[in-house]
């Protein structure tokens, strides 16, 4: 509240950085600003924000107390208020003097520049063989990287090494998947935030938000506070807001595809946020000030962006474009009815299961309509950002089995490794013409899966299935949150290696 604030007549430090804020409220980009210049600063640096917008008074304080950040001071000005901030605690005996650093931006322009073209036609592929193995998307990204990532989210240098860095990233990555002997790659999402919020950093309209920036921008503070405490949110966990209308203006994973094709010769796999995933990623309902009048209204934009991202990955040779929808498990296994639930990076509350698994099947049909059915996949799981198996949801596919029967799609790429997810027999009352990708290790998990148990389960899905409708997986991503992952490279790789084993002596190849 504005009586928080400590006032002053002058500041009694001088900044190292100022920025003018203009009359851009809290809820329209300013503290994704104050990030982005608070960054560069050491930690106790101060940074001297000048704005006209009343209402910042109310909404700074919190915001500094939940960053770890420190209001020194602010001052009346002529016209608007000057505030002092610190980078993490403030020390007013370990504040350094230097050259005063200025900025002025004009912050107003969170918009989509124009719609990018998509070339054509869709390029041919060979089919993939039975029993193919592959990972589902994301790989343990090494620690040069992560720093590296954390310098350019934060606007530190060495942040603009980063692009360079993922290149290197994405060779290791692919090397290691080949090694393992796997028939399709992925370029591992080296270059990802994590598996579907790197869309706010792709496109013009989107912004990356941290999470604890989020909460002076609801309109019950209090209460969303207490939800993000009770969920075990990775840290430093960024979170893609919808600012404007959306737009492909960038492409998406274009350039993922080509830094993996570079890599080799093996195929490659593009997973994407699918369209129900990221309308209730992007769509925030408990902001206080919206950007879409609904989250349908935001879902038919989202339509359009992925169509256009698709049609771009297959007319330049993706042999399989993978759509995520984690949260469906959450929809029907989900505690309460309308409740918040992290499940992957999706804040947004949610309706009833029945609305809500109606309007993902809407949206699959939308994005794909007229696509090759073998050349796209869906990807369900229960939840992959924790170790904690007790954090993630349990249930069976019975739920679900009625949308995914009806699925536009040639694959289902399924978790089924871990109990939570229930018996493989129940998938037997899927349509023929669906080829399953069995989940049959677990990235969870520490130690690698007994390679008897693996045979026998594959042997078993043979039976009810036949082998060529059969690929061989991992039940999710091994660092579907870059900073969180859930395995080592050299774990990852074994269990990769080991699926890849079984196919070929089934094979007898």
């Amino acid at each position: 509240m504005a009586s928080e604030l400590p006032w002053t007549q002058s500041h009694s430090h001088t900044p190292h950085s100022r920025f003018d804020g203009g009359d851009l409220d809290c809820g329209n980009g300013l503290l994704l600003l104050i990030r982005q210049h608070l960054g560069p600063l050491d930690p106790g640096g101060l940074l001297e924000l000048l704005s006209t917008e009343r209402s910042v008074e109310e909404d700074l304080p919190s915001w500094s107390r939940l960053t770890g950040n420190t209001l020194v001071s602010c001052k009346r000005l002529e016209i608007g208020t000057s505030y002092l901030l610190s980078k993490g605690p403030f020390d007013p005996a370990k504040v350094s003097t230097g050259p005063l650093k200025t900025a002025s931006i004009d912050l107003g322009q969170v918009k989509p520049g124009p719609r990018l073209g998509v070339p054509g036609p869709i390029s041919a592929t060979k089919p993939l063989p039975p029993l193919a193995v592959m990972g589902i998307g994301s790989w343990p990204r090494p620690a040069w990287l992560l720093h590296l990532q954390a310098c350019k989210l934060d606007g530190r240098t060495g942040g603009e090494y980063f692009d360079e860095a993922v290149v290197d990233a994405t060779r290791l990555s692919v090397g290691c998947q080949e090694a393992a002997g796997v028939d399709l790659i992925t370029d591992g999402e080296q270059g990802r935030e994590n598996y579907a919020a790197f869309v706010g950093s792709r496109l013009g309209s989107c912004r990356l938000v941290p999470v604890t920036d989020l909460v002076p921008l609801v309109e019950d503070p209090v209460q969303f506070k207490k939800e993000l405490d009770a969920l075990d949110v990775p840290p430093g966990t960024r979170h893609p807001v919808a600012l404007a209308p959306l737009v492909r203006d960038r492409v998406l994973a274009v350039e993922e595809l080509r830094r993996a094709k570079a890599c080799g010769k093996t195929p490659v796999k593009i997973a994407l946020p699918g369209p129900y995933l990221l309308s209730r990623t992007l769509f925030l309902d408990c902001l206080a000030e919206k950007h879409h009048p609904t989250r349908e209204a935001l879902a038919e934009e989202v339509v359009q962006v992925l169509r256009d991202e698709i049609l771009h990955l297959l007319a330049e040779g993706a042999a399989l474009v993978q759509l995520d929808e984690p949260v469906l498990s959450e929809v029907v296994f989900g505690q309460a009815r309308g409740g918040r639930s992290f499940m992957c990076g999706a804040l947004a509350e949610r309706k009833d299961p029945e609305t809500e698994l109606a309007l993902a099947l809407y949206l699959w049909k939308k994005v794909t309509e007229g696509l090759p059915k073998a050349r796209l996949g869906l990807h369900v799981c229960r939840g992959n950002w924790s170790k904690d198996e007790t954090v993630a949801l349990a249930g069976d596919y019975r739920p679900l089995l009625p949308i995914l029967s009806q699925a536009p799609v040639g694959t289902l790429f399924l978790e089924l490794a871990t109990p939570r997810a229930g018996e493989m027999e129940v998938l037997r009352d899927l349509p023929t013409s669906l080829r399953l990708g069995l989940g049959l290790v677990n990235p969870k998990l520490d130690s690698l899966e007994r390679e008897e148990m693996v045979t026998k389960r594959v042997e078993q899905a043979m039976a009810w299935f036949g082998p060529e409708r059969l690929l061989l997986t991992p039940d999710c991503g091994f660092a579907t949150f870059s900073t969180s992952p859930l395995a080592s490279q050299k774990m990852a790789q074994a269990k990769l290696a080991l699926l890849a084993k079984i196919a070929r002596k089934i094979r007898g190849s």
